[in-house]
């Protein structure tokens, strides 16, 4: 725990908070009478970061209308972006998880760690407090965003939308078409409807990440 609270840059007075944070689904329900998951603490955590991120980009960008302080925002806490931050600080190397999703590479899926840095947040939230939890989010998560860097677009649903409006088209509609695999293991298949009546599809661990495989493969389609 010393290791992890160094990369972290924060030490919990309540460790056990930590733990929660670093319990996956998997694991608590192999042990339900000892163990909560972190799903509680992901929740708080997305609250958390959405209204620093928010509070951060209004200061550095105090010209930017609504829609351009939205898409910021959705390309800084993005699942993309998280996982990064949850590669950086190695929270693959913490994290309990139950035998099968140990297994099927539960430690490197993206979804899996993108929502225990939410989780992390809403510890550190509620051990130390909003003033702890936004240094922790400056300085691993808003980083380049404080130093004037902006954040690489991989945000395809956005990018989508942003096109069909330009073209005076209807927003897309996306669909979970399909979802196979064990509880632990799903894939998820998603289609996404332009007004024209085109779609497109895309594969993704989670519905998020498929949902994005779709705007993107549409975009490609559009010669985007």
């Amino acid at each position: 725990m010393e290791q992890l609270e160094a990369r972290l840059g924060y030490t919990f007075t309540d460790r056990s908070k930590l733990d929660n944070a670093l319990t996956h689904s998997s694991y608590a329900n192999e042990s339900p009478h000892t163990r909560r998951s972190n799903e509680r603490l992901e929740f708080l955590g997305d609250a958390v970061l959405g209204f620093c991120a928010a509070k951060t980009i209004c200061r550095l960008y105090p010209d930017m209308p609504e829609g351009g302080l939205t898409r910021l925002r959705a390309e800084l806490v993005c699942e993309a972006s998280l996982h990064q931050v949850a590669l950086r600080l190695g929270l693959g190397e913490y994290i309990h998880l139950g035998k099968n999703e140990e297994c099927n590479g539960g430690r490197t899926r993206t979804s899996i760690l993108a929502d225990c840095v939410e989780a992390v947040i809403a510890a550190i939230y509620l051990d130390g407090g909003l003033e702890s939890a936004e240094r922790f989010i400056e300085s691993h998560i808003l980083n380049d965003v404080e130093a004037g860097r902006r954040p690489a677009r991989t945000d395809y649903k956005t990018q989508l939308q942003e096109l069909l409006q330009r073209a005076g088209g209807a927003a897309p509609v996306y669909t979970i078409v399909h979802e196979f695999g064990p509880d632990h293991d799903k894939t998820f298949t998603a289609s996404v409807f332009l007004h024209d009546g085109a779609h497109a599809e895309g594969r993704g661990k989670s519905k998020k990440e498929a949902e994005q495989a779709a705007a993107r493969a549409a975009l490609e389609k559009l010669g985007n």
